[in-house]
């Protein structure tokens, strides 16, 4: 028979376990994949993979956590309470955020593209940019600034264009 003390230490090590699991499924995901940061195939793969299966992940293990929470709370000390209501906040925030696509707040859209002339530019003359170019209208876009916004819709010669990088 289990000793009252061993199965306080199997629920702790439960919630636990079911903690890291809740708040990894949407912490590594959201690490692998950052903006101008190297991401080897096999790590983006298991963000992707990570990324699919977090919904629903997090909510099993939010449930589960809640319940060994409650269950550990009558036995709990105060800075135990503290520390299962401070794991719960973290796995509450994994469990919401997992279901929003926090990948857009990264990027921020242009609201309207604005060109200079080539004279008026303030570009480096080893800056590369992507090209577009319809009959005599054409356009730059800086490399550096795709970068960080990816895509953008413009008009180029009447016909409308998504720059992407």
């Amino acid at each position: 028979m289990q000793s009252s003390s061993d199965r306080r230490v199997f629920l702790w090590l439960a919630f636990a376990a079911s903690a890291v699991v809740a708040i990894g499924l949407f912490f590594v995901p959201a690490f692998i994949i950052r903006p101008f940061t190297h991401q080897t195939p096999t790590g983006l793969a298991l963000a992707m993979a990570l990324r699919q299966h977090a919904p629903w992940g997090t909510l099993a293990t939010a449930l589960v956590c809640l319940i060994l929470a409650l269950v550990l709370w009558g036995v709990a000390n105060w800075w135990r309470k503290i520390v299962i209501a401070l794991v719960m906040v973290l796995v509450g925030f994994s469990a919401v955020m997992s279901r929003l696509n926090y990948f857009e707040w990264m990027f921020h859209p242009v609201p309207s593209a604005q060109f200079e002339s080539e004279s008026a530019s303030k570009l480096d003359k080893g800056e590369m940019i992507l090209a577009v170019r319809f009959g005599s209208d054409a356009r730059a876009y800086p490399i550096r600034e795709m970068a960080y916004h990816h895509v953008l819709n413009d008009v180029v010669a009447s016909v409308p264009v998504a720059v992407t990088y």
